[in-house]
């Protein structure tokens, strides 16, 4: 599936499922393009009020956890759960219970990444998509990011 622009006239990718993306499909991508690379997708048109409803509902659900959000987009933000981390818990933990909510209290899946700096968490979030879930402690970092291909590492820099 593809949300975006008529692929006939001169409309543009917003997003895409995960299957069209193994064609080699992703945001910002011309729909005639993305049509010539996977003639059998289904595109439709974008439903703005219904995604920032959605989006509405789950940052409501991270800022419960913590007033500092970061929102890049309606669909990613960055947490800093230092304090709650402060007091014993850990930021795995917090982000298991902020994925289980989501999913229970919207029906939306998510997935998250949690790492000690928001390039580590961003990566970290891209690795286990969709709907998981991966950690990169300060120790691993720099190892993490030596091993990282360098598509899948500077997949986030990309256009959307």
């Amino acid at each position: 599936m593809i949300v975006g622009g008529d692929p006939i006239g001169r409309g543009v990718v917003a997003t895409c499922s995960y299957e069209a993306r193994r064609f080699g499909i992703h945001s910002a991508m011309s729909a005639a393009r993305a049509r010539s690379l996977c003639p059998q997708a289904i595109f439709v048109r974008p439903r703005m009020e219904a995604y920032r409803e959605a989006s509405r509902q789950v940052m409501t659900i991270l800022r419960s956890y913590t007033p500092l959000v970061e929102l890049l987009s309606l669909d990613e933000a960055f947490l800093d759960v230092t304090a709650a981390t402060a007091e014993g818990t850990l930021a795995v933990e917090i982000a298991r219970k902020i994925l289980d909510r989501i999913h229970r209290e919207t029906g939306l899946t998510a997935s998250a990444g949690v790492s000690y700096n928001k390039l580590l968490a961003k990566l970290a979030s891209d690795w286990r998509k969709p709907q998981g879930l991966f950690v990169i402690p300060p120790q691993r970092g720099l190892d993490f990011l030596r091993r990282c291909p360098l598509a899948n590492c500077m997949v986030w820099a990309r256009p959307r």
